[in-house]
């Protein structure tokens, strides 16, 4: 698990460095207000999407776990872990990393952009770790499936209260 959750903030981390270098245009160009008020209207739209209100669908790679993986050993941990890091293989039943990355690219500043990165690692790392952590027989889903409803919504305002402080603290 440990070379998986590396590579999950090694993508982690080339995804902050690149949308930090790109998001420098938009946070030189165009007034604070603005980009603030563009990832206020996102951070709304995503709320109402992860408390069930509103629907639309979000970029995703839907790709499982390639087989190929287990026989890699912790190459293969490491290489999947960076792959989920960068976005470049995973379902993506959530908005919130698309917010993550659009703040990121507008309001986020450069060094903290990698303090995200890290708690997108994190993030993306409990979840395995709490599902081998609770069972082995699938009942960690069932578990997710019945708390769904009243967990997202916490999730996301969890979320977007840590970007604004993040923003704000930079």
């Amino acid at each position: 698990m440990r070379y998986f959750g590396a590579g999950l903030l090694l993508g982690a981390a080339l995804v902050a460095f690149v949308a930090g270098v790109v998001g420098a245009i938009p946070q030189a160009l165009v007034p604070a207000p603005v980009r603030w008020g563009l990832f206020g209207v996102a951070a709304l739209a995503v709320l109402l999407r992860e408390c069930g209100l509103l629907s639309f669908p979000v970029p995703e790679n839907a790709r499982l776990v390639p087989e190929d993986v287990q026989h890699l050993r912790e190459w293969g941990a490491l290489q999947f872990g960076f792959e989920m890091g960068t976005g470049m293989r995973t379902y993506s039943p959530s908005a919130l990393p698309h917010l993550v990355l659009l703040a990121v690219v507008l309001v986020v500043p450069f060094p903290a952009a990698f303090a995200v990165a890290g708690g997108f690692a994190l993030g993306r790392l409990a979840m395995p770790l709490l599902s081998n952590a609770w069972s082995s027989d699938g009942g960690w889903t069932e578990v997710w499936t019945g708390a769904e409803r009243r967990v997202r919504p916490l999730l996301a305002l969890t979320v977007v209260g840590s970007l604004v402080v993040v923003m704000l603290g930079a």
